[in-house]
């Protein structure tokens, strides 16, 4: 077997290497070898490749994430490296900066060219890609990047995304055929490189979360596409069957163990011979939904920050520490909110609904800011995609001026989803005793009614926290005033511009 640098001087279709040339693929939210455009772009040229991920230890500490997500990430690389045993080398992992890591590098090797895909992330991340080209342009190295799951970058509106995207989506896969020692073993680098620290993949104990890497996303995809899709139009808005009949795929979609076009394809090969062609529809055309949200934060990302419409800029709100850290703990005192809560603390998910009946009550109910909160969600969910995480939250907060006006009314969301109190009382098991009749307003037990259950409201679960037909009223009428605001109306026709797609009421 040839070594290493044996390699750098033959691949290439007979080429001989000048220097030691590799080509790096940066691997970033798309930890999957099947359906990868930058691997097997580099994969075509014929040069040696080095699979690169990056821990790095400003994104590590940063507030949006959480030990859940890093977990994920190295579940995710060790189910890469399963398969690349076969081609005898693995990802190179490494804890370091982008900028850094690459300085030590080029001591050791020439690296032709950096391949990569389009990250929409947070500021920070596009802050490190802008200091990375810099970096590139200054040492003489090509950086390609390639779009990511129909996601464009430096378009000024919508105009034709919905038919580019349906074209991206029905393009053929990207292979994973590499020549037999093309992918370099990145032990023999890093003999090289003894000031770059590798990070263990050791397997992670415990926990009740999905588990990373393409081949528990193709377990999800299959079992979604055989059977469980079939109660998804019936089931998509209920906190406990939701849990099964949803895709759980969006965790995987998120990090990218999964392309959309690889879902959205298998999906829509299915469809004809489906029983069930308007759950399949209905779950298509989500997936494009899903990117639409991506590609407006591609466009303005400034929303990670503040209101999409500025005229809402105008609207005060303090952080309330104590709302926030019930809000937070789910110990508002309103059941389907503290459940959601809890739930979503110990496993990462619950469905969009309740997602959304979170940020509406802690932001119209709680009347807390949006930003106050969007961290803490973003830690919690497993699945965190910046380009769908803020806008989602920004329409739920009702700062866009575009969307309609949602001020969920847990209780009501309760008593039409979890109308016998399943999952309440199963994240909530100091409920385990009060009746159905009163599972979402345990208030309105008498006290004598308490005592014949032996349970006390104050001391097993508590009294809530606000008055929500009071907060109710606050937050309806503020944000109606503002919808006649003129800053507001103004920046409405700005987004309407800018984000509306094209027939966007026949979106798939």
């Amino acid at each position: 077997m040839l070594s290493f640098f044996d390699n750098l001087q033959s691949i290439g279709s007979g080429k001989r290497m000048q220097e030691k040339e590799v080509q790096v693929v940066w691997l970033k939210r798309n930890l999957r070898l099947e359906d990868n455009e930058p691997i097997a772009r580099a994969i075509e040229t014929g040069y040696p490749i080095v699979l690169l991920y990056l821990f790095e230890p400003s994104l590590v500490a940063d507030d949006h994430y959480s030990e859940r997500h890093w977990n994920f990430v190295k579940e995710s690389l060790r189910d890469m490296n399963e398969t690349l045993k076969a081609n005898a080398t693995s990802v190179w992992v490494v804890k370091e900066e982008v900028v850094a890591f690459f300085d030590k590098l080029l001591q050791t090797v020439k690296v032709k060219q950096v391949l990569s895909n389009m990250e929409t992330g947070i500021r920070k991340t596009y802050d490190r890609d802008k200091a990375f080209a810099t970096f590139c342009k200054n040492r003489g190295i090509v950086w390609r990047e390639y779009v990511n799951n129909g996601v464009f970058r430096g378009s000024k509106d919508r105009m034709g995304w919905r038919d580019t995207w349906t074209e991206y989506m029905m393009a053929p896969q990207f292979s994973f055929n590499p020549t037999h020692g093309q992918i370099v073993n990145p032990l023999n680098l890093q003999k090289k490189l003894k000031n770059v620290e590798m990070v263990p993949l050791d397997e992670v104990q415990g926990g009740s979360f999905q588990k990373g890497g393409a081949s528990e996303a193709k377990k999800y995809l299959n079992t979604f596409l055989k059977r469980r899709y079939l109660d998804y139009n019936q089931h998509i808005s209920k906190p406990e069957a939701s849990r099964t009949s949803c895709s759980r795929l969006s965790p995987y979609l998120a990090w990218g163990n999964l392309s959309t076009r690889q879902v959205w394809q298998l999906a829509k090969e299915l469809r004809p011979k489906s029983p069930k062609k308007r759950n399949l529809d209905g779950f298509t055309s989500r997936l494009r939904w899903q990117a639409h949200f991506i590609q407006k934060f591609e466009m303005e990302d400034r929303m990670e920050f503040e209101s999409v419409n500025r005229g809402y800029q105008k609207i005060h709100k303090e952080v309330n520490p104590t709302y926030l850290k019930h809000f937070e703990s789910g110990t508002t005192g309103f059941p389907l909110v503290d459940a959601v809560v809890r739930c979503l603390r110990q496993t990462g998910y619950v469905n969009f609904r309740m997602r959304a009946m979170l940020v509406s009550f802690a932001t119209h109910q709680l009347w807390l800011p949006w930003q106050s909160i969007a961290k803490f969600l973003a830690r919690c969910f497993l699945d965190f995609e910046p380009g769908i995480h803020y806008p989602q939250i920004q329409m739920q907060a009702g700062v866009t001026g575009i969307n309609q006006i949602r001020i969920y009314n847990p209780t009501k969301n309760g008593l039409d989803h979890d109308l016998e109190g399943v999952f309440v009382r199963k994240w909530l098991p100091e409920l385990h005793s009060v009746p159905n009749d009163f599972i979402h307003e345990p208030s309105k037990m008498s006290l004598m009614e308490q005592q014949l259950i032996g349970f006390e409201l104050g001391t097993n679960y508590p009294y809530p926290i606000i008055d929500f037909k009071t907060t109710r009223k606050r937050a309806s009428d503020m944000l109606w005033s503002m919808r006649k605001d003129a800053d507001v109306k103004k920046e409405n026709w700005r987004i309407l511009a800018t984000h509306t797609l094209e027939d966007r009421n026949n979106f798939d």
